[in-house]
């Protein structure tokens, strides 16, 4: 669903602001997450060729000085799809070789491998929503179901 939103979206709503947020901006931050919590420590984690630092945060950098993320420099659809691939490429065989007893393997989400799982998909279905209901408002149009795949 969030490929689909990512294809429907028009390019003046790509990198428009008046959301606060921008939608690319939403898609990749959502994508960096899930790709981080694939990875079974935030050490053992290999960040995407193309990622920017710091892009992943929608908002002010938790520590000083707090600036904004650079957003001059948008990440285009194809990117973004590009970086999608890659993330669902990994999904099954990271969840084959779980541990899902073991702890989460981030210091700042303290609970085991199996709750976050269950917090990245929530965290993916929250951003995804977002976006389609921002399609929708700006288009329209929303996007097809997908109960598996």
């Amino acid at each position: 669903m969030l490929e689909q939103a990512i294809r429907q979206c028009p390019a003046e709503l790509w990198d428009d602001d008046h959301y606060g947020n921008r939608f690319w901006h939403i898609s990749y931050h959502v994508l960096f997450y899930t790709h981080l919590y694939l990875a079974p420590t935030e050490q053992d984690f290999v960040p995407w060729e193309q990622g920017r630092e710091n892009q992943q945060f929608l908002g002010p950098l938790l520590w000083p000085p707090h600036t904004p993320p650079d957003l001059s420099n948008p990440y285009t659809p194809e990117a973004v799809l590009e970086y999608l691939a890659l993330v669902e490429q990994q999904v099954g065989p990271r969840l084959q070789a779980e541990k899902f007893d073991v702890e989460s393997g981030f210091y700042w989400l303290s609970f085991n491998r199996a709750e976050l799982h269950l917090y990245n998909l929530r965290h993916l279905q929250h951003h995804t929503g977002q976006l389609i209901e921002r399609l929708r408002e700006a288009t329209g149009q929303g996007v097809d179901w997908v109960g598996k795949g």
